[in-house]
């Protein structure tokens, strides 16, 4: 009985190259969508939820670059804080709508959005997403906060005499000249407007808590 010889089938070795390099390019394409998609992640990261309603990194860095928020960088907390603020006041302030701004003061409030961010805006509307459009909403939205705000709390900043003289004897180091204190017939009218500017600051922040107290606010992360 003949011994049978086993064939072994050579694959041709220009085949076994064509197919070293697509599995090559397959895996350089999974590991460049995979950084793709972690870096959209970390882009996007969720820091805050209120409600079903997400605040990302990017919100953040979007409100910080074109001054919407007084906090210096994204990792300031009171960034992060401070635009939380800013979505529950549009949320009230979609349920009491005051008048429209115009085309004319969006226009306007955009142009100081974009002095704010300066030299820095291209890469700011790059790296957030932001285009022409969502500039225009992020300033009539600002707007709309502003008359919201002196809708409900402008005539409660109102301040008469004794209220500016409280203010004045309370805050004397704010009315000094040459080292020594203005006297406050002298000063009266500013002490009307900065005592009128602290009672809607207090206004605001006392409107603010109560927003906060009515939503359900979580911190996913803390910036």
């Amino acid at each position: 009985m003949q011994n049978s010889k086993l064939k072994t089938h050579k694959r041709p070795p220009g085949r076994s190259r064509v197919l070293m390099r697509r599995t090559a390019w397959f895996v350089s394409f999974e590991f460049l969508l995979l950084s793709f998609v972690s870096a959209q992640q970390l882009l996007d990261r969720v820091l805050a939820r209120i409600g079903s309603n997400a605040i990302t990194l990017t919100d953040v860095r979007a409100a910080v670059g074109l001054g919407l928020v007084d906090a210096k960088s994204p990792d300031d907390p009171a960034a992060l804080s401070q635009v939380i603020d800013r979505q529950l006041m549009l949320t009230e302030v979609a349920r009491f709508p005051p008048a429209e701004p115009t085309a004319a003061a969006i226009d306007q409030q955009m142009e100081a959005m974009k002095k704010r961010a300066g030299t820095a805006l291209q890469e700011l509307m790059n790296s957030t997403g932001l285009d022409e459009a969502r500039l225009r909403d992020l300033a009539r939205d600002t707007l709309r906060i502003q008359a919201y705000i002196m809708q409900r709390f402008g005539t409660l900043t109102i301040v008469g005499e004794d209220d500016a003289r409280r203010y004045y004897d309370e805050h004397k180091e704010q009315f000094m000249r040459n080292g020594m204190p203005i006297p406050f017939e002298d000063a009266e009218a500013e002490a009307r407007r900065l005592a009128s500017a602290a009672r809607l600051q207090d206004s605001i922040a006392q409107w603010v808590r109560d927003l906060r107290m009515r939503a359900e606010v979580v911190i996913v992360r803390s910036r």
